[in-house]
């Protein structure tokens, strides 16, 4: 499982240091793909795997699913850690994300979130948990 927060820099040559409690989970080869929110999402084998087939489970009949999978998948490389515990984010994915070289690595459960600093500072400034938590008070979460 990922949580707490991480600030690291991207290089000139899109190399990100990944935190060393994150990559014992991650294992040397992971998957890091677009995100909803404009960052980038980032998963174990594993944990891509079961989200791989929940979204190819999908109905092809259904436009949004197919919107939905496509968005996910051919957004999605596989990456491995280099000797020094660094990943190379591809150009596309570090340009959809609006990575520039402060980022901030978020981990929320099953996956981790890579950011652009200000905009992870500008997600956070905006987030009125009165409202999220009315939100939240109409689904099966129990806190």
């Amino acid at each position: 499982m990922f949580m707490s927060e991480y600030n690291h820099t991207i290089d000139a040559k899109g190399r990100l240091s990944i935190p060393s409690k994150f990559r014992s989970v991650l294992g040397k080869e992971f998957v890091i793909s677009k995100g909803i929110e404009s960052c980038l999402y980032v998963y174990a084998n594993e944990d891509w795997e079961k989200f791989e087939q929940n979204l190819t489970s999908l109905p092809l009949i259904n436009k949004e699913a197919r919107q939905f999978a496509r968005f996910f998948l051919a957004g999605a490389a596989q990456v491995e850690l280099d000797p020094q515990g660094r990943i190379l984010v591809p150009t596309g994915l570090r340009e959809y994300a609006g990575l520039k070289k402060d980022v901030v690595l978020v981990g929320v459960g099953t996956r981790i979130e890579i950011w652009d600093s200000e905009k992870w500072t500008e997600e956070c400034a905006g987030v009125d948990m009165e409202t999220v938590t009315g939100a939240m008070a109409k689904t099966e979460l129990h806190i």
